[in-house]
């Protein structure tokens, strides 16, 4: 016994030796080591007393967090923002489920690149680029515009195709011409920061070693380190693919697609979104499956590791219910500040339109069929911190105010203001059946304004 309560005797001195060390370290040092923790952490360790929760409330502490967390130009974007009229910490709690949507349909001028959908849609050098896209008559169209047309050497006219930004440049990809024929050449624009003239094209086809086979309605986006990633589609022979490509812009002299060989894959399909998240790691969502139906599901590529792989990201099953947005294709999926996704319209297995509007977050999903890696979850339900409202969200819907956009689907979108604000233009409507008309539809050539409202 008495072995034992000298045991007791120096563990309770050792833990007043931590306690009081800790307590023995200045506002200063105690803000260095706090603007690295997570929030979870952040949060337990103002609980603990009257000082150290002052200080974990601290604006300085949350605005450090919000910038971690952001970026340090979403960071500038909301501090210049008269919407921000509330503290680092409340705005960030705020912004991990953003509840609504302000949205405005924005006037054009003069200059108005024609209604189209299946286009092309980037911010890059501070310019809007729209390229290509079906329009009346089904006759896609070869415009690149920046809200100034240039036509001079660009790609041929096509639909459907993959548009990525990589720094100042854009590298397109594939689509189907007006004849339904599928395409597999690559393009790069590095000319759009330059004011445009009709002496020079700033598109140049490029060379490349291997190419993937020819498609169109496939996804691609930036897949860090310089370098692009395609994922599935229509072949030339209508079958919808389920393969991934990548190419590296940095290799020299002569750049090469490379197929990436996964231990697994999302089931094929078209109609689909591939966002990239931040390093290197993309998220796939949607489409429409070989046998036609839409989907829902999410993916994230992982391009870390020496072996790349595809893993299906869900919300904890045992987690209380979560909302899911429905099956559909053709939708936008636009990163906004924070590494999430704003998903936006699509049309469901009977074409019909969608104009609901979601949020994605990556970081809360979880391995599909993986109930264990749930379980911390549901401990920390049961604390203060897993009831509060710093608890991430894998879906969340967001209401939307003002002018909100129509239903569509196969519309662009591109992220303005540093993640803070979505623009979209065109895509397909429902319109008034006309007589002479095979189909309710119409193309749209409206800009609208998306702003996130904390």
């Amino acid at each position: 016994m008495d072995a034992l309560s000298h045991q007791r005797e120096e563990q309770d001195r050792e833990a007043r030796s931590q306690t009081t060390s800790i307590f023995s370290l200045g506002a200063d040092q105690l803000f260095v080591i706090l603007q690295y923790l997570p929030v979870p952490s952040l949060l337990a360790f103002g609980m603990t007393c009257c000082r150290f929760r002052d200080l974990v409330d601290s604006d300085v502490l949350w605005a450090f967090v919000c910038e971690r967390e952001w970026g340090s130009s979403a960071l500038e974007s909301w501090s210049s923002c008269s919407a921000r009229k509330t503290s680092w910490k409340r705005l960030y709690r705020r912004m991990l489920a953003p509840r609504s949507v302000s949205c405005r349909r924005l006037h054009q001028g003069d200059v108005v690149p024609a209604a189209r959908a299946s286009h092309s849609m980037n911010f890059v050098s501070h310019k809007i680029a729209i390229f290509g896209g079906g329009c009346d008559g089904d006759d896609p169209t070869a415009e690149s515009i920046v809200w100034q047309q240039s036509s001079v050497g660009t790609p041929t006219g096509r639909f459907g195709q993959s548009c990525t930004v990589v720094g100042d440049t854009l590298v397109l990809f594939g689509g189907i011409n007006d004849k339904g024929i599928r395409q597999c050449d690559t393009w790069v624009n590095r000319g759009i920061h330059v004011a445009n003239s009709e002496e020079k094209s700033p598109w140049q086809f490029l060379e490349v070693a291997v190419a993937p086979p020819p498609r169109g309605a496939h996804a691609g986006c930036y897949g860090g380190d310089s370098r692009v990633i395609v994922y599935g589609g229509i072949g030339s022979d209508g079958v919808r693919l389920k393969d991934t490509w990548m190419l590296d812009l940095s290799e020299e002299p002569l750049s090469s697609w490379q197929e990436v060989i996964t231990l697994h894959s999302p089931p094929a399909r078209s109609g689909h979104t591939l966002t990239w998240i931040g390093g290197n790691r993309m998220i796939l969502f949607g489409g429409r499956g070989t046998r036609f139906e839409v989907l829902n599901d999410v993916w994230m590529l992982d391009m870390e590791d020496e072996f790349p792989d595809w893993v299906e990201l869900c919300a904890c099953k045992l987690h209380p219910a979560h909302e899911y947005p429905a099956p559909r294709a053709g939708h936008s999926a636009t990163l906004i500040f924070g590494g999430r996704i704003l998903v936006f319209g699509g049309e469901d297995a009977r074409r019909s339109r969608k104009c609901d509007m979601w949020v994605l977050d990556p970081d809360a999903g979880y391995p599909a069929n993986n109930a264990s890696a749930c379980v911390e979850i549901i401990n920390a339900s049961h604390s203060d911190i897993g009831r509060s409202k710093f608890a991430r969200r894998f879906w969340k819907k967001l209401k939307q105010r003002g002018q909100p956009p129509g239903r569509r689907s196969f519309h662009g979108a591109c992220a303005v203001q540093s993640g803070r604000a979505i623009l979209l233009f065109g895509g397909m409507m429902d319109g008034n059946l006309m007589p002479l008309s095979a189909s309710g539809l119409r193309f749209d050539a409206e800009l609208y304004l998306l702003q996130l409202a904390p």
